[in-house]
């Protein structure tokens, strides 16, 4: 009886520490702290949900740590741009597509080195960046301008910088989404999307940053939840493969560092294989970490599912074994352990100093993309202007902030004597519309600004009315997607951001009121045009 004891009990401290779960608040709550002193779990990863002040982030990293008994990973998605989960109190760097714009290798490493050094401080270690999907269709609903771009070689030259720098400040990094899944027009967290290209197109495009970055050395690989055909016969995703992580990845690539899941609660696992069934067939498969990110009750489920597993020797105890070998290394590696941290107030003066800020205003700067002009640019200072500016309104995993501070109309008060600017939906309503259409007719300057409205009717019903107006100074401003550019037909100045946050608006206020230029190279093809060299 005590030996049967003993051997459950290693077993259930050993699957523990193979999973990453989430929870509800902004300090440990019941819930985490029984998956973590119970189940052993060895790793946390945080939300939105779970960010208050910088100081609160620190003090709830240093109370995980202390109730672990063994060295936590905690996890975050700071890629940077519209994927970050703390934007206060932190420097905030542009986002992929962004920096992909900038063509500055050198100044992606050393944003992922302030990023990483950040969030080192705030007891975060691991960073589920940077994206190293390759983005070639405009219809991807959940990629876009979270990949560097279109060009394969780009993504792996800006992905290695960036893992570069964050590894150098102590954090570890993570190139996702194993195989890829930027040629997608579904989102894995809502459905299972299929990629069919043959292996000679995916070697040349899908995988050769994930090659290049793994042969250059990253801690950490995490797999989509995608199906792709020329690997796995069978209909499952790459995440449950054991074709695609213990034959392409560990094999072909020779990746023998920690290999984790994207979250089993995506629809893509949750609503087919379901949870704890799909955790068993990831560690089957050979994924070292199982992230499990929001429910209690899933998280329960997906670990009782791989202890059972274990016992009834579904899955050998050294299948288990290799994967705690993996984290443990990875831990040592960037010398992570349950030490008590600093005192906040030693590292405060670290956090959004004055020189990180200007590093990632210089690279905002350096963003903006001018995608065509026919001499609308520079707007009039000592005339009004109206500013059309769609708001998020509605949550999603990755589009997680849904009121930003900083419009491009609050921007432009800084240059232009009289800024008139509508707030509407980024799906706009048929009273928003027309209420649009017919304020603009007041003013000789427009700006609209467009958020993916390749995805919003409404968007594009106002760029049709303006762009059909004579006389009118209008000038489009994508603040995500660039691909707004082909919406409608008739834009004639267009400007693309590659996200709406402040110092992106900051950025392009100064372009659009003649102080700077628009220096950007785009990323990706648009509308015919490529400039990706």
């Amino acid at each position: 009886m005590v030996e049967a004891f003993d051997i459950n009990e290693r077993i259930r401290r050993k699957v523990g520490q193979m999973f990453m779960c989430g929870f509800m608040d902004t300090a440990p709550n019941g819930d985490i702290l029984k998956l973590t002193r119970e189940y052993h779990i060895g790793g946390i990863i945080y939300f939105r949900r779970n960010i208050g002040t910088a100081e609160e982030v620190y003090k709830c990293s240093a109370a995980l740590q202390q109730a672990a008994g063994e060295p936590l990973l905690i996890a975050i998605d700071q890629e940077g741009g519209m994927v970050a989960r703390i934007e206060e109190g932190v420097t905030l760097m542009p986002g992929n597509m962004a920096l992909g714009a900038t063509r500055n290798t050198a100044g992606v490493r050393q944003a992922a080195y302030i990023c990483g050094t950040e969030l080192r401080h705030l007891g975060i270690n691991m960073n589920f960046a940077p994206c190293v999907d390759v983005n070639n269709n405009p219809a991807n609903p959940v990629i876009g301008v979270r990949s560097y771009g279109e060009s394969p070689t780009l993504v792996g030259e800006m992905g290695t910088a960036a893992v570069e720098g964050y590894q150098e400040a102590g954090v570890a990094a993570t190139i996702k989404h194993f195989p890829g899944h930027g040629d997608t027009d579904t989102d894995s967290h809502l459905a299972l999307p299929i990629i069919g290209h043959n292996r000679q197109r995916l070697e040349e495009v899908e995988l050769l940053p994930f090659r290049q970055i793994i042969e250059s050395g990253v801690d950490a690989v995490m797999t989509a939840h995608v199906i792709f055909p020329a690997y796995e016969e069978e209909a499952i995703p790459a995440t449950l493969s054991s074709n695609i992580i213990g034959g392409l990845l560990r094999k072909e690539l020779s990746f023998d560092g920690v290999i984790v899941t994207d979250c089993l609660e995506m629809n893509a696992i949750s609503q087919t294989v379901g949870v704890g069934p799909g955790a068993v067939q990831a560690v089957k498969a050979g994924a070292d970490l199982i992230l499990v990110s929001h429910t209690y009750n899933w998280q329960v489920e997906a670990m009782e599912a791989v202890i059972e597993a274990v016992l009834q020797g579904e899955i050998p105890e050294e299948r288990i074994d290799e994967s705690v070998q993996r984290l443990v290394q990875l831990k040592e590696r960037r010398g992570i352990t349950r030490a008590a941290p600093k005192p906040f107030a030693a590292l405060q003066g670290e956090l959004a100093s004055r020189t990180s800020m200007d590093v990632a205003q210089a690279l905002s700067e350096q963003s903006i993309t001018l995608l065509c002009d026919d001499g609308q640019l520079p707007l009039t200072a000592d005339e009004p202007v109206y500013v059309v500016w769609p708001e998020v309104r509605t949550n999603h995993e990755v589009i997680e902030a849904l009121h930003e501070e900083v419009t491009l109309g609050k921007a432009l008060e800084l240059y232009i004597r009289e800024v008139n600017e509508q707030v509407i939906d980024v799906d706009p309503s048929e009273a928003e519309i027309m209420q649009v259409l017919e304020e603009s007719k007041s003013f000789s300057q427009v700006v609209a600004v467009t958020y993916n409205a390749d995805f919003s009717p409404g968007q594009r019903r106002i760029l049709q009315g303006l762009t059909a107006r004579s006389g009118i100074k209008l000038i489009v401003v994508s603040v995500r997607n660039p691909y707004d550019y082909t919406a409608v037909s008739g834009i004639r100045t267009c400007l693309a951001c590659y996200e709406n946050k402040p110092l992106a608006m900051r950025a392009a206020a100064k372009v659009l009121a003649g102080l700077n230029a628009a220096p950007g190279i785009l990323p990706v093809t648009v509308g015919g045009l490529t400039l990706t060299t």
